[in-house]
This record gives structure tokens, sequence and C-alpha cells, in this order.
């Protein structure tokens, strides 16, 4: 059995050389390329692959946000995540989005290939530096004090957040303080980066 494959990389040169490289094996063929999230939830829903090869960060959609997207629809196709980041955040959120491999993507080609086959047969393929450099700091911030991040994240004002759960303007205020502090950052923009990066929100 041939075993299909789309590969989701914004790197033109990464991605064709990767195509190339899986095409040498006999048992498994690219079917399709994609630089974007987008063009790869495309591909999937027309070429219906086995497995999908993304990166994490690719424009218009990322690699973890098509995974999880995948996941929600219950997709046949096994994701495999290929990234230079070691960063606890991502880690996370591919293991939630129920991906199928986490991989380095300077590891020789025929590992990738193997890698492939394993997934096809059920197993999990992640890389060690990946699950190491992912042992995470403990998270400084309380339940609300995440909760406070995570709607600002989101694009809501101070005062949409104090209405929504019912506080003060000034008990926000108070609590967007205390993360500032807490993350050691000059704002609530840095906040938010540093605790996304770290899984914290």
């Amino acid at each position: 059995m041939t075993i299909k494959v789309i590969i989701g990389e914004d790197q033109r040169m990464l991605r064709g050389a990767l195509g190339t490289l899986l095409n040498y094996e006999d048992d498994i063929e690219v079917i399709g390329q994609a630089e974007n999230g987008r063009e790869v939830e495309r591909l999937v829903e027309q070429l219906q692959p086995d497995v999908c090869l993304l990166d994490i960060e690719m424009p218009l959609k990322s690699g973890l946000a098509v995974a999880e997207k995948l996941y929600i629809e219950k997709s046949a196709c096994k994701i495999i995540i290929l990234t230079t980041f070691a960063r606890p955040g991502y880690f996370e959120k591919a293991v939630r989005a129920n991906v199928h491999g986490y991989l380095l993507k300077d590891g020789p080609s025929e590992d990738l290939a193997q890698c492939i086959r394993n997934v096809m047969k059920g197993k999990r393929e992640f890389a060690p530096e990946l699950i190491f450099g992912s042992l995470k700091e403990e998270n400084p911030l309380t339940e609300r004090e995440q909760e406070v991040l995570r709607m600002v994240s989101s694009g809501m004002t101070s005062k949409e957040v104090s209405a929504h759960l019912y506080l003060s303007a000034g008990t926000v205020r108070n609590y967007m303080s205390e993360i500032i502090n807490k993350l050691q950052v000059k704002n609530r923009i840095e906040a938010i980066s540093e605790a996304e990066e770290k899984g914290w929100i």
C-alpha cells in the first residue's frame, strides 16, 4: 500500500526537498504541497491523504491550528508536525490536538520516512529533544489571572473583561498589573506573548 502524503511548509526550497526525498521511497507518494495552512485544509479535503506533514509557523493558519481543526472534524488524516522549535506551549498544543508525530526538521529523511510508516501502523513519534525542551516551568498565574489574560489576548478591552467577569474595572487593572509583575514583562502585549510561548494560557 502506498502512503499518500501532503506537505505544508512555507519555505519553498525545504518543501520541494522534502517532497523529492520522500518520493524516492517505494511506499510513499507526496500527492500535494501547500505553502500555508488554508491551502493545507483545502488539499486535505480534496485529496484525502493518509498523512499530513505540517510546519508550525505558516502564513494564514499555523500547522497547530490546522491540526486542531482536523482533530475536531475527526479527520482520518494523521498529522506529523515538523518544527525547529522546542517551545513548551507548542508541544502542549500539539498533544492537545492529538498529533501522531512531533519531529525536528533537521532529522535525516530516512528517519522521517520510517516515522511516517510507524504512524500509519498506529504508533506515535515524538523527538526526545522536543519532549525534554517542553518540560515547562510552573505556571505562576492563578486560574483567574489566566482567564483575564486569555480574554485580553482575544482582543477584549478591560471594560469588556470586567463586564464579562462581573468585576470592577479597577479589579481587572489590578489583575493585569499582577500578571505583568509575575511574568516580569513591561506591558500586556509582552505578557500575552510570554504566556502563550510557555503554554500558560
